[in-house]
């Protein structure tokens, strides 16, 4: 007979564990209480405090806005494109959220010793293309080398800085009980396009990513007139990760109807054959937008404007009801509760 004693497991990351996880970087829980537990704890600050984006801070002629991401997505090209593009557009699109005009962008780059020069090449031309398209330029960089097995082939980082326009205030904390909830167009394209590429699967219909800059979007939206309260890029962790951060961090509930969330058939039926969810699936290139309900209907007709945001729809409502609490009323008329992801569903998205 086996003596040993009974030692019960848990198959999914655990906040007790003294190692980084995959998951601290997937957008879920554990990455919140990462951020929470050792970032926000060391760098406290005011500008921090938002947990925005990116910061802002007032100056002569407006608030200056800066953000930085790091990019590490396998692999390097997928379906409508690639980790230059996706670098570019990913913080071009963190400066539109916090309401600012993208100005200027550095990139660096950690090269693993190996890679292929043309490899470079085809990701640096994208980049450029993209900032170029964007209408935002590369500024300045840096480049550093690491040892053979140590890189994975390419990972970059960009920062940017960006004007926010006098009178224009976007943050979490400004969300009020009764605003709506805008989804800028369909979920989960970018996700399952790099995945069907990493483990080579084939879906009906033609799924690539979503990568796009936002940042016009929401400078026609400023322009109109619409009040917006907050802005968020649904990146990591997807629609559901991004609606439990602004809960949380405004302390109100929400409400979110599921057959108004956009899902192309495509994606649904890939996410249905590998049993995931689009609501947790990442997007680069679409963003959640919450205004007071009398400005719904003139929001989404400006972004519908604007190919990126065609099927743009209302999803839900924010509520006083369950502060920090996301409800999701499902196609059949029931209710659960949308939480945080607990561990990684998709790794290396972005």
């Amino acid at each position: 007979m086996n003596n040993k004693p009974f030692e019960p497991t848990c198959p999914l990351p655990t906040s007790g564990k003294k190692t980084v996880q995959l998951a601290h970087g997937g957008g879920g829980r554990l990455m919140q209480e990462l951020i929470q537990d050792v970032f926000v704890r060391a760098f406290h600050n005011p500008l921090l405090e938002s947990l925005h984006d990116g910061a802002t801070w007032p100056v002569e002629k407006g608030t200056l806005a800066f953000t930085t991401d790091s990019y590490v997505v396998r692999p390097l090209f997928f379906p409508g494109g690639d980790i230059g593009s996706l670098a570019v557009n990913g913080t071009i699109n963190d400066l539109a959220m916090c309401g600012a005009k993208p100005l200027y962008l550095s990139t660096g780059f950690i090269l693993e010793e190996g890679l292929s020069i043309d490899v470079l090449q085809r990701v640096v031309r994208s980049m450029a293309e993209a900032a170029k398209v964007a209408g935002v330029p590369i500024v300045t960089g840096d480049t550093k080398v690491v040892d053979r097995g140590k890189g994975d082939g390419i990972f970059i980082n960009t920062s940017g800085v960006g004007l926010v326009p006098n009178g224009v205030r976007v943050l979490p904390m400004l969300i009020q009980p009764g605003d709506a909830i805008l989804v800028s167009g369909d979920l989960g394209s970018h996700g399952v396009a790099v995945l069907s590429v990493r483990e080579g699967l084939t879906f009906d219909g033609n799924v690539e990513s979503d990568t796009a800059p936002l940042h016009h979007i929401v400078a026609d939206l400023i322009d109109s007139g619409i009040e917006i309260h907050c802005l968020r890029d649904l990146t990591r962790g997807g629609l559901a990760s991004v609606l439990n951060e602004l809960a949380t961090a405004a302390k109100v509930g929400m409400t979110v109807e599921e057959p108004a969330i956009p899902v192309n058939e495509p994606v649904r039926g890939a996410c249905e054959l590998l049993g995931l969810d689009p609501l947790y699936v990442a997007n680069e290139g679409r963003f959640v937008a919450v205004v007071p309900v009398p400005q719904a209907e003139a929001a989404l007709a400006v972004m519908r404007r604007h190919k990126a945001a065609s099927q743009a729809a209302q999803i839900g409502i924010v509520t006083d009801r369950d502060p920090s609490m996301v409800i999701l009323r499902t196609v059949v008329g029931t209710h659960r509760v949308l939480d945080l992801l607990s561990g990684e569903q998709l790794p290396r998205i972005c």
